[in-house]
């Protein structure tokens, strides 16, 4: 399903140039659940915005479900974003002056067919609060949530468009250890029943070995951890 071959992210400050990403090669399967680890500024956000079409300024080849990302033009990544992807920051990303219900539907306005109405728009945000388990916080503003609701939320926010990739940027990282492990669990369940991709990058060690698979990023490289070994922050 993701396939890249020989990738290279250069950032430049000043006169000096630092090689995060230096001819990474990788695979992931369509459906698996994957956690990357490795030190801060190692280049994990970097290799997780680029397969997610954030990120265009890089050489070398990234394939996703057939389509060439590096041969892309910006609408056309704006169009695999939109369809294809989903994303969670540690952040949450909420609008504070609309309802939860009102930052789910969020992605129609990004709808480019048209083919649903405003009422199967409603339909479906309501089903998606329903599925994270806050269907009673619709009407909610999110400075009265707590922290493990609000994920919750843009979690049903990044559902909406029915991706086939979640990408998950620390999405625990503000959250306590009872309401991340809660939001790890429907992470599983999301990637049991329907199949999603996950891509999860995390600095907590229980969270990575949660996922099927584990890679490390260092010196450039992507490499595959044991998830039986204490994987490094």
């Amino acid at each position: 399903m993701i396939r890249v071959r020989g990738l290279r992210k250069t950032y430049r400050a000043g006169g000096d140039q630092h090689e995060v990403l230096a001819g990474v090669d990788l695979e992931i399967a369509r459906g698996e659940y994957v956690s990357v680890v490795g030190r801060s500024g190692a280049g994990k956000t970097t290799l997780l915005n680029i397969i997610g079409g954030l990120d265009s300024d890089y050489t070398g080849e990234v394939e996703v479900e057939g389509r060439r990302l590096d041969k892309m033009r910006d609408y056309e990544a704006s169009g695999y974003r939109n369809r294809h992807v989903g994303f969670i920051f540690q952040s949450f990303h909420l609008l504070d002056h609309m309802t939860c219900l009102e930052n789910v539907l969020l992605p129609a306005l990004f709808e480019q067919s048209g083919a649903s109405t405003v009422s199967e728009h409603r339909a479906r945000a309501h089903a998606l609060l329903e599925q994270v388990g806050i269907p009673e916080k619709a009407g909610a503003l999110p400075m009265n949530l707590s922290g493990g609701q609000k994920q919750r939320v843009a979690i049903a926010r990044a559902l909406f468009n029915k991706p086939t990739i979640m990408i998950c940027d620390e999405p625990t990282g503000n959250l306590d250890r009872a309401s991340g492990d809660a939001v790890i669990e429907l992470f599983r369940g999301l990637n049991r029943d329907d199949g999603i991709t996950l891509l999860i990058v995390t600095h907590d060690p229980e969270i990575a070995r949660s996922a099927t698979r584990c890679l490390r990023i260092e010196d450039g490289q992507v490499h595959e951890e044991r998830l039986g070994e204490e994987a490094p922050a």
